[in-house]
């Protein structure tokens, strides 16, 4: 595999680790000086703010379009967090940057969805970078953002399911639970379990949750596991 710069130089690289979900990778070159774009702060950003996808459209090289934030975060169009913008994306455009008019990067354009361009938020794309390719913590629950008509009052996840003999099962979480908060960290959204997890380095969680109709916390304490990379 090879890296091409702007300027034409091109250095081998290799693959040191992926993320399938996100359809993310991070690429390894050797090389003493090499250019690279500043990252900006994707939670930052405000509806109607301008936007830049820099990318190679039906093969035109380093192609810019604009366009505006529509919003930033979860979505009812595609699960996750993502950057929504008007910028017209094109076959050629994934995986290249969204920037802010500062030239700064705040998201790695992915697809079109319902006509607007979705991009991996930096914050996402940060965390991938940061987390070891080893292994992480493991606690055993597949979940998704409560929805705006969920009748328990709040923000949260929603466990949709516990994997046997996994710590979250040993812990007694059951599906249909609603994660609120891990370590006292706010649990909006997947990646919220997420950097909990990694903060955690393996220690104990205490994780506070809900159950049936009852908008009354319960906390339980969970012993996350290392294992290689998966999801949480």
């Amino acid at each position: 595999m090879r890296v091409e710069l702007w300027n034409g130089r091109q250095l081998t690289a290799r693959v040191v680790k992926k993320d399938l979900r996100r359809d993310l990778a991070a690429l390894e070159v050797e090389a003493e000086i090499v250019p690279f774009a500043a990252a900006g702060d994707s939670e930052a950003l405000s509806p109607g703010e301008l936007v830049i996808a820099v990318g190679n459209p039906y093969g035109f090289i380093g192609a810019v379009s604009t366009g505006v934030v529509h919003s930033s975060g979860s979505n009812n169009l595609v699960p996750g967090t993502w950057i929504v913008s008007s910028v017209r994306l094109a076959p050629g455009n994934s995986g290249g940057p969204l920037s802010n008019a500062r030239g700064e990067v705040i998201g790695i354009n992915t697809m079109i969805a319902g006509g607007l361009g979705f991009a991996i938020p930096s914050k996402a794309v940060l965390r991938f970078l940061a987390i070891s390719s080893g292994s992480k913590a493991y606690l055993g629950v597949t979940v998704r953002p409560v929805q705006r008509t969920w009748k328990a009052a709040g923000d949260g996840l929603l466990v949709l399911e516990i994997a046997s003999k996994s710590p979250a099962a040993q812990a007694s979480l059951l599906p249909g639970d609603v994660l609120c908060a891990a370590n006292h960290r706010r649990l909006s959204v997947p990646e919220d379990l997420e950097d909990a997890l990694s903060a955690s380095a393996g220690g104990p969680l205490e994780i506070q949750f809900r159950r049936g109709d009852s908008n009354r916390p319960r906390r339980v304490v969970v012993h996350p596991v290392l294992e290689p990379s998966r999801a949480a």
